[in-house]
């Protein structure tokens, strides 16, 4: 049996029977608070007879209803005249580019009838590899967002009135211009990487004298820029190179996460994390920070300390390196311990090691430069020849824009793509300097936080509906095409700068000259549009010259250690800076490592938890079932940097004991808060709180970490969290080892499933597990059979996966209410276990999804067979057979069936069902955000839209599968099936998914199993003997930390106490 203890909540890190028997509870709703409980536990609670009569009552009233209404009528209406280029029922496919302020992914957009519906990476790019990130598959959902600006609008008096036509604007712009009195005009904006924008921007602002550019982004790297200035020369970024680094050091840097560029750093991260029994080798990755980032969850080793304490690692490190500096002396062995394993790595791996660092403190990473100097990373892992663009915002341009706005010294500003009264620290600056400038224009998309104090609105294209283009990195081109006719009266930024400046020209004029001059003939043109990228040959590689004169300076400037609590500020994957914030599917996607949906929350270790709430959810074993059954979480206030904001608490291990932090991209709020709904959005409306406006100013840039006071409220918050929806039954679902062990023996780490069958079989008198042991005769099974296969050292947890199955499937969005009810609807979900030091527990990700078993345990007891197996491996619904008795859902050992409660989708056969659910709370405005006209445009035809009462669950994508058979069939190519690309496949940035045909040897799936990883390969609850067609490939760490079957040691660990401030 399994030693060692994987967990994903102290319910089951405790082994509490009461919260074990809460957590197979299929209605949660039925618990009772905690004080109405007494000590028989927590699942006492009986329906009285009474109540259940009525409700049996009703039910069978509500049938009886049914049967008598009259199924209404719906009409399918064809086209009168077809479109060209547009076969009904055939997707097109188009190269673009997902462009998000200074954040660039080349996709291609998968179009129906007209419509975008989903995004794909684009292979071509050598950058991102064909990878996504969970923001840019959500991006097609906000084309269709409800709360788009629909035409341009001026400021009469409080309201905004419709400019009927943009030549009617433009005339109005003019003549407002010519009011300014000489002021300047100021273009404030996001990171810009496009070159043909830059170059409308620069001829706009040399027909306007005195006129600036200021770029702000609302998270900053205005720290590195400077830094790497006072280094290098170059106010730049340089390009990263995880692949060829064999030690990566992260500081605080979240690069699989949020951090600069994450698409492209999870694709190279991979590649040095693939490993083999041929080919046992991965790379060494130690993390530093304060809080549990994704990142830090995927590293080797990882080790806390406070927000305070970063210079002190960067300088402990540099100095042991040999570094002419003197690093102040850490009082903590653990921290101490990591920093002599880091430096021990790096000195043995000079020229193949690379150190990032997460702050935006130039004297930060001037250290950080410094330390790569003397990795000689410099030329290696990290490249000067090719610079990145991601981020060209400097916080002091900002600060001092701020300030000539509030003096009245601007004439003009024009915003376009940013959103300073949400993201700026100090809002009222920006309000009251907006008010005191003659002329304000904002080009957002949104009536937002900023349009709603400009005098004028001149919406911006989507871009999907946008022609355009991006640097990412220099000579790294890639382009932007329209995939839609604009929805809406809306007008590109661009050609609005062009009418400004006076030309006659529209942007896509414009573009294609630019481009068609640039690239030499038009031949060429037409091509780096079909591809969506051009690109160098090969990758120009080159170090700089580095400048340490001001080295010493900046190790005397940083930060020094604090004591007390300190506040940690964070992006999360799911969220961002909050520009995607009224996005359901964002929203309802579980933060992979809180596992909390439509909310943000201060994250607090269980030592904080107890100091300030005295809730001891470790040793407290009622205490710890409760906080993780009950919704209701307590809540605290927090100030930092002179303001204060309440939140819930979310205690989670691995997070530093002094330490509190937030989440950035929530809390959007309307000026009028009544309006919030109809400007922001119902998405975005309540969902979490504004944790901006405690982001300070130290002089020279924006800092995300200060000293905090925290206070306990006694108030509580309700948190939608999904980690507890569904139980295991400790039975073991995770194998990993260390890489030591794992050269060693490569079997090692499979030992011990390898054990039980051969138990089994002894058992069994020899026979065959797989052909004996069940009810059902084996056969020979020729043709087709779909497999997948994920690799658990790959997969990083980043969910991008879960947004591209949601927008493949047509996944309902079911609100937070219901999710708080167990209701989610994912086909896929990231499991999140922990195992290990409860102080620093290490963390393993695991996607879960529908096993498609041969033995399948569901298809046994459906009354109605509406689940079944086809002939291909599938184990397949048919909705319109099912009934809803969720017999399947329960005899499903992987909890992955998702029944639909509720009309989400508005399929139902009878109307209006979802009106008195919002109005009875039982259902969220969110939902009825999903149903509009406009939103289900996003709706993919070949999926059908489930109804109330049906269980749903991962097809595997069938519907792709279909098509990949029938164009096989047509180029009389059966190899073409061979590796067909699931959405969550084809999403993976770090191709931690393969699928395909298992019978056939040459597909990549059949390999991983059979030759490549067949030392790693397993299948989860595989005693079971449920013979599932997904399998996994066992996490391997490169640590010499025991990983593998060591006993947990909970009762001492749980009884260590950390130092909590007082």
């Amino acid at each position: 049996m399994m030693e060692k203890k994987y967990w994903q909540n102290f319910g089951e890190l405790n082994q509490s029977e009461a919260f074990q028997q809460t957590a197979e509870n299929e209605f949660k709703e039925t618990l009772l608070p905690l004080e109405d409980l007494d000590d028989k536990g927590l699942l006492d609670a009986k329906t009285p007879r009474r109540d259940f009569l009525k409700y049996l009552g009703f039910s069978t009233a509500a049938a009886t209803l049914a049967a008598s209404c009259e199924m209404p009528v719906r009409n399918v209406v064809p086209y009168l005249q077809r479109p060209d280029n547009v076969i009904p029922g055939v997707a097109n496919y188009y190269a673009s580019t997902c462009i998000n302020g200074g954040d660039v992914t080349p996709v291609i957009v998968k179009q129906r009838d007209g419509r975008p519906i989903k995004i794909e990476g684009n292979e071509m790019s050598s950058i991102t590899k064909g990878g996504t990130s969970a923001l840019v598959q959500a991006s097609v959902l906000d084309l269709y967002d409800t709360t788009r600006l629909r035409y341009p609008m001026q400021k009469a008096g409080a309201e905004f009135k419709e400019v009927t036509t943009f030549d009617a604007f433009d005339k109005i712009i003019a003549g407002a211009m010519t009011g300014i009195a000489g002021k300047p005009v100021v273009l404030l904006t996001a990171t810009i990487n496009s070159p043909s924008t830059l170059q409308i921007i620069a001829e706009f602002l040399a027909k306007n004298a005195g006129s600036r550019h200021v770029q702000y982004d609302a998270v900053s790297y205005s720290g590195m820029l400077l830094a790497n200035e006072a280094c290098y020369g170059k106010k730049a970024l340089p390009s990263y190179h995880f692949e060829n680094a064999k030690v990566i050091v992260s500081i605080g840097a979240d690069f699989l996460g949020t951090w600069l560029s994450p698409v492209e750093f999870a694709s190279q991260y991979a590649q040095t994390r693939r490993i083999s029994g041929e080919k046992p080798v991965m790379s060494q990755h130690i993390q530093f920070e304060s809080s549990l980032s994704l990142t830090g969850s995927n590293a080797d080793d990882r080790f806390v300390h406070r927000p305070s304490e970063k210079a002190a690692v960067a300088l402990a490190l540099l100095a042991k390196l040999g570094g002419a500096v003197t690093a102040p002396a850490i009082n903590d062995a653990a921290l101490n311990k990591g920093i002599d394993l880091a430096v021990s790595a790096l000195n043995a791996n000079k020229g193949a090691a690379l150190v990032v660092c997460g702050s935006n403190d130039i004297n930060l990473q001037m250290i950080v430069n410094a330390i790569n100097e003397a990795i000689g990373a410099n030329g290696k892992t990290i490249n000067w020849a090719v610079t990145s663009n991601y981020r060209a915002g400097i916080d002091a341009d900002m600060i001092k824009l701020v300030s000539e706005l509030n003096a009245g010294a601007i004439g003009a500003l024009l915003i376009e793509g940013t959103n300073p009264v949400y993201t700026y620290y100090d809002s009222k600056k920006i309000i009251d300097g907006l008010a005191k400038t003659p002329v304000t224009i904002s080009f957002n998309a949104t009536m937002n936080e900023t349009t709603e104090h400009c005098k004028y609105s001149i919406p911006s294209h989507h871009w999907l509906e946008s022609w355009g283009d991006a640097e990412p990195k220099s000579g790294y081109i890639n382009f932007i095409q329209p995939t839609i006719n604009p929805l809406f009266k809306t007008r590109a930024f661009q050609t609005s700068l062009l009418k400004l400046s006076g030309a006659a020209q529209d942007y896509e004029t414009y573009y294609k000259a630019y481009w068609v001059a640039k690239l030499g003939s038009q031949d060429a043109y037409d091509t780096a549009l079909q591809n969506g990228v051009t690109e160098p040959a090969t990758m120009p590689v080159g170090g700089e010259s580095f400048n340490g004169a001001a080295l010493a300076a900046a190790a005397a400037k940083v930060a020094v250690a604090k004591a007390g609590y300190e506040l940690v500020i964070y992006q999360k994957v799911s969220m961002g800076d909050g520009s995607q914030s009224n996005n359901p599917w964002l929203q309802e996607l579980p933060d992979p490592v809180s596992k909390v949906t439509w909310d943000n929350y201060a994250l607090v270790s269980p030592a904080l938890a107890k100091a300030i709430i005295g809730i001891d959810v470790v040793k407290n074993q009622r205490e710890g079932d409760g906080y993780e059954v009950h919704p209701e979480k307590p809540t605290i206030t927090i100030t930092a940097n002179g303001r204060s904001l309440e939140l819930p608490i979310l205690i989670i291990p691995g997070i530093h004991p002094n330490v509190v932090a937030i989440a950035t991209g929530y809390g959007r709020q309307s000026a009028d808060v009544s309006k919030t709904s109809e400007h922001i959005g119902r998405s975005a409306n309540g969902a979490g709180k504004n944790v901006y406006p405690l982001v300070g100013f130290d002089g020279t840039g924006f800092t995300y970490s200060a000293e905090a006071k925290i206070e306990k409220t006694g108030n509580t918050y309700i948190l939608a969290q999904t980690q507890v929806h569904g139980s295991s039954e400790s039975r073991p679902v995770i194998y990993e080892g260390s890489l030591k062990k794992f050269v060693e023996n490569p079997e090692h780490v499979l030992a011990e499933p390898r054990e039980e069958r051969e138990a089994l079989t002894a058992f069994s008198k020899g026979k065959d597990f797989v052909k004996d042991a069940t009810i059902y005769p084996d056969y020979v099974k020729p043709g087709i059979k779909w497999g997948m296969s994920i690799d658990l050292n790959t997969c990083t947890g980043c969910s991008a996966c879960v947004v591209a199955c949601t927008a493949e499937n047509n996944v309902s969005v079911v609100g937070k209410i219901q999710v708080s009810r167990a209701h989610e609807m994912h086909w896929l979900r990231i499991d999140r276990y922990f195992t290990g030091d409860l102080a620093n527990p290490d963390v393993v990700f695991q996607p879960m999804l529908c096993q498609h078993c041969d033995n399948a345990p569901c298809e046994n007891v459906c009354p109605v067979a509406a689940t079944n197996h086809s002939s291909e491996g599938l184990n397949q619904m048919t909705y319109n057979r099912c009934i809803g008795t969720r017999y399947c859902a329960n005899n499903c050992p992987f909890k992955v069936r998702r029944f639909n409660w509720l009309d989400f989708t508005g399929a139902d056969s009878f109307p209006d069902n979802q009106n008195p659910m919002v109005e009875q709370g039982y259902m969220n405005e969110s939902v009825m955000q999903m149903n509009d006209t406009l939103t289900r445009m996003v709706l993919n035809p070949d999926v059908t839209v489930r109804s109330r009462g049906v269980i749903e669950k991962c097809s595997f994508c069938v519907q792709r599968l279909q098509d990949t058979k029938l164009e096989a069939k047509k180029a009389g190519d059966a190899t073409l099936v061979r590796n067909v690309k699931t959405a969550c496949m084809q999403a993976c940035p770090t191709q931690a998914i393969s699928f395909g045909n298992v019978n056939d040897k040459e597909s990549d799936v059949y390999k991983i199993r059979h030759v490549e990883q067949k030392n790693r390969n397993f299948y989860v609850l595989e005693q079971l003997h449920v013979l599932p067609n997904v399998s996994y490939l066992a996490k391997i760490k490169n640590t010499d930390r025991n990983v593998t079957n060591e006993k947990e040691e909970h009762a001492e660990v749980a009884g260590k106490e950390e130092k909590v401030a007082p």
